[in-house]
């Protein structure tokens, strides 16, 4: 079943990019990503932009911080098409290096601060990056000038041996000009998280990324009221696009965080007034199990944005009690689809929790079989997605590319569903499945029966291996500290899941499962550590 959906009331039309797709796009729309920051800057000058530690930054302000660092940046022979790497934790350097380096027309390339030397080799030789900016405490993960040749401009925040001082930059005079950047044109390269093979370097367009802010901004209906607080990791799609250009895109306030810890991100959001946030379901679960929601100023809060995982049913109840005023909206999307494909409208939400929503304005969604047919409502395939902000390719792939794109869909790997009314249903990863003597097992389905159990903060199913019936269901779950009853644990599942569904044996810690930025559980890395190789 194909799925084209207008339901968000978007004034879309047709237009033909990237030689052979023909998409939907918003007619009136920024032409890159730097003229989002200059419209912002222009409409709402005096409006706060940033807050971190204790710094506010107007849209004013912010614009004279990146104009400055752009002007450094050409200074060093930086300029259009050239790659500048980031590996930086959350903060204003790396908002201000995003939109500098797009007003030069130079390409980004966030990295993973959590990632090992090797990965970030290979991130910076695929991309041919001509610099990078990182930070003291990253520095020694950068490869030596002979692993790395092509870097030329290696600039450390704080300053390190071997690396220019950030600081140092703003002693230019503001940059007054702006690269002429095509919106087909690549604004960031994004490698994917690798859980499987070598990470690929997604090509993030500007098109791709004013569509989807575009998008967040029309679904939330934001505008410059709005203040959201960055937990999630901005050197990932989440943060970069549904945090950063999303809040500039609607000339809106974004507070930073180094990290999430429940009591200062409950403090800051009654600080600050927070209207909206994208975080992971687990985040919202703690705030529940460790904080009183009622002890905070939370009234300004509208929009709860999750993705990763489905809701606990028992958390949207909880928050409902506790935030009546606040709406939880599910949103599906992958770093090859520049953030959102999906997202579920908030009155619908508790009604449908297993649904990942209606396509985002312009997403056209196929569900289809090992053949490459189309299957019927209702019947699980493989979801292909196609629209203005699904990647062109991934960057120096050209095999990768070929494989996983189709006249402009991409084969996301993921099975799924759509129902008679149009909605999205993910059950899993294709190579995620539980073959259990023939029977099907979907984790989804099984994680979330797990996760309304009391005390089970987040699951994850796997296959553990069998010479007998090939799989069985294994479930590692994430738990409160006084821990939870393993019988009667067994007992709820037998009672909600087929039996050949019920998990046969469990490892249980009391410390959040491991998951990538985008807040998708890595269950090669589970896999890997339990020995299910």
């Amino acid at each position: 079943m194909t799925v084209t959906n207008y339901s968000w009331s978007a004034p879309l039309r047709r237009e033909r990019h990237f030689g052979n797709r023909v998409v939907d796009c918003y007619p009136e729309r920024p032409a890159n990503v730097f003229a989002m920051l200059s419209e912002a800057v222009a409409h709402h000058p005096d409006r706060t932009a940033l807050v971190c530690a204790g710094r506010r930054l107007s849209y004013r302000a912010l614009s004279d911080e990146v104009a400055r660092v752009a002007s450094s940046l050409a200074a060093r022979g930086l300029g259009q098409g050239d790659r500048i790497a980031l590996l930086l934790g959350n903060g204003i350097p790396f908002v201000v290096l995003v939109y500098a380096a797009a007003q030069v027309g130079a390409v980004t390339v966030p990295l993973s601060v959590r990632d090992q030397r090797p990965g970030i080799r290979h991130a910076l030789v695929n991309s041919g990056a001509k610099a990078v900016v990182t930070e003291e405490e990253f520095t020694s993960l950068i490869p030596d000038a002979g692993d790395a040749p092509g870097l030329a401009v290696r600039i450390s925040v704080g300053g390190a041996p071997g690396f220019e001082e950030y600081e140092a930059l703003f002693a230019a005079p503001p940059l007054t000009r702006t690269a002429e950047t095509g919106e087909e044109d690549a604004a960031s390269i994004l490698y994917t998280s690798g859980t499987t093979g070598v990470p690929k370097g997604a090509i993030l367009t500007g098109l791709g990324i004013v569509h989807s802010a575009t998008n967040f901004v029309t679904m939330m209906d934001l505008g410059p009221d709005d203040c959201s607080i960055m937990v999630v990791p901005m050197n990932h799609v989440t943060g970069l696009v549904a945090g950063i250009h999303t809040v500039v895109r609607a000339a809106g306030t974004l507070v930073v965080m180094r990290e999430f810890s429940v009591q200062p991100f409950l403090e800051t959001a009654a600080r600050e007034a927070m209207t909206f946030s994208v975080m992971v379901p687990a985040m919202y679960n703690l705030c529940l199990h460790r904080a009183t929601l009622s002890d905070y100023d939370l009234a300004a809060w509208r929009i709860g944005g999750y993705g990763g995982a489905p809701m606990p049913a028992a958390t949207i109840e909880r928050m409902a009690d506790a935030l009546p005023g606040l709406g939880l909206m599910n949103v599906y999307g992958a770093t090859e689809l520049t953030s959102p494909a999906t997202a579920m409208p908030v009155a619908e939400t508790a009604r449908r929790r297993l649904s990942v929503g209606l396509p985002v304005p312009g997403a056209e969604i196929c569900v289809m079989d090992e053949t490459g047919r189309e299957v019927p409502a209702g019947t699980s395939g493989e979801l292909w997605i196609r629209g203005a902000m699904t990647v062109p390719g991934y960057w120096n792939n050209p095999e990768a590319t070929e494989h996983e794109f189709v006249a402009g869909f991409w084969k996301s790997g993921d099975v799924g569903s759509v129902d008679e009314d149009g909605f999205v249903y993910v059950h899993d990863r294709k190579k995620d499945l539980v073959n259990r003597g023939g029977h099907k097992v979907f984790s989804s389905e099984v994680e979330s029966v797990l996760t309304a159990y009391p005390g089970v903060f987040e699951a994850a199913v796997v296959a553990k291996p069998c010479p007998i019936l090939g799989e069985r269901v294994h479930a590692v779950l994430s738990i409160a500290e006084d821990g939870i009853d393993e019988d009667r644990l067994r007992q709820h599942c037998a009672g909600n899941l087929a039996d050949y569904k019920c998990p046969e044996s469990f490892s249980l810690q009391e410390t959040p499962l491991p998951r990538n930025a985008n807040g998708k559980i890595m269950k090669r890395q589970i896999r890997e550590a339990l020995g299910f190789t």
